[in-house]
């Protein structure tokens, strides 16, 4: 066990967040946000972790930015599998505008994975806070919780078993220019693979070998490789998630001058909001939002608007 991991101080990192004055000689551990990842969570038919990593990129397709390397980060939960993505570039580049280095971390750990150890809000600056809503760590703004809510801070006791270390560019093994030269002579390879197999009508084990190696330098088509010998079906990316989301943004645009949230429920099949408003022009600009999202809306008791919609 790595019991110096733990000693080092735990920074949790946002976009809010001020600069580093002084970078301890020691170093120290990071927590990152859900600004700076994406996750999905599935339930697959695969044992291992390695499995499981090798299919990872085809599950973020037309989730991710175009043009930038991202890496996975894969971890067994109770009944499904936690995908985590993320770019080392755009990470190290975050951090070095924050007085930091890639050589001054120790371990990087991502908020998702300490999830139960968010039971309060915390506070990103003076107008977000960080919590776990509906066991999905999010950040929303700091308007739509009661004022006198208690705020938790971080600490080391939020460290997970499991973490990563950000690597440096040199480290890199196939650079994104070259990705795509990669992958075609990967196709190259298994199309020479498939046609001998069904030649000879076995698989020979030296040439299995050479793919495999091409195929650990193409994550892409590992992918899409791997997913067709392992799984002959498994569900798409689950759009609930990211139509969560989008949801929270929407209802985020509700909250202005004269305009309160006052509750808000959310699960996999539908969403309530509460709003409570100051006067008929605030109640108009509500609506219209509502609309404009094609949210359902109804008055309730005294100066309240119910927003609703299905996912």
């Amino acid at each position: 066990m790595n019991f110096m991991g733990k000693t080092r101080e735990l920074i949790l990192i946002h976009q809010e967040m001020k600069p580093i004055p002084l970078v301890p000689s020691s170093g120290f551990n990071i927590m990152l946000t859900p600004q700076f990842y994406t996750i999905v969570r599935e339930a697959l038919p695969v044992k291992y972790a390695y499995e499981a990593k090798r299919i990872a990129p085809s599950l973020f397709e037309g989730l991710l930015e175009e043009d930038v390397l991202y890496h996975y980060f894969v971890e067994k939960e109770e009944d499904t599998w936690l995908f985590i993505a993320y770019s080392d570039a755009l990470i190290a580049g975050f951090l070095s505008e924050k007085g930091m280095t890639i050589e001054s971390i120790s371990k990087v750990y991502f908020a998702e994975q300490s999830l139960e150890k968010f039971t309060l809000p915390m506070a990103l600056g003076s107008k977000e806070v960080l919590m776990n809503l509906n066991d999905r760590m999010t950040i929303l703004p700091k308007i739509v919780l009661d004022a006198n809510i208690k705020m938790m801070h971080i600490d080391n006791s939020f460290i997970p078993k499991k973490g990563i270390r950000l690597a440096l560019e040199e480290e890199s093994l196939v650079s994104s220019s070259d990705s795509y030269t990669v992958a075609a002579i990967c196709i190259l390879f298994a199309s020479i693979y498939v046609v001998e197999a069904s030649r000879y009508g076995g698989t020979n084990l030296e040439q299995e070998k050479e793919i495999q190696v091409l195929l650990e330098n193409a994550p892409a088509l590992e992918s899409s490789y791997t997913r067709d010998s392992i799984l002959s079906k498994y569900r798409s990316v689950d759009t609930k998630e990211r139509m969560k989301r989008e949801i929270i943004k929407s209802l985020s645009r509700m909250i202005f001058k004269g305009s309160l949230l006052m509750k808000l429920s959310l699960d996999t099949k539908k969403f309530q909001a509460t709003f409570k408003y100051t006067n008929k022009t605030v109640l108009k600009r509500l609506k219209e939002l509502a609309k404009e999202e094609s949210f359902s809306i109804s008055l309730i008791g005294k100066n309240n608007l119910k927003i609703e919609g299905t996912l």
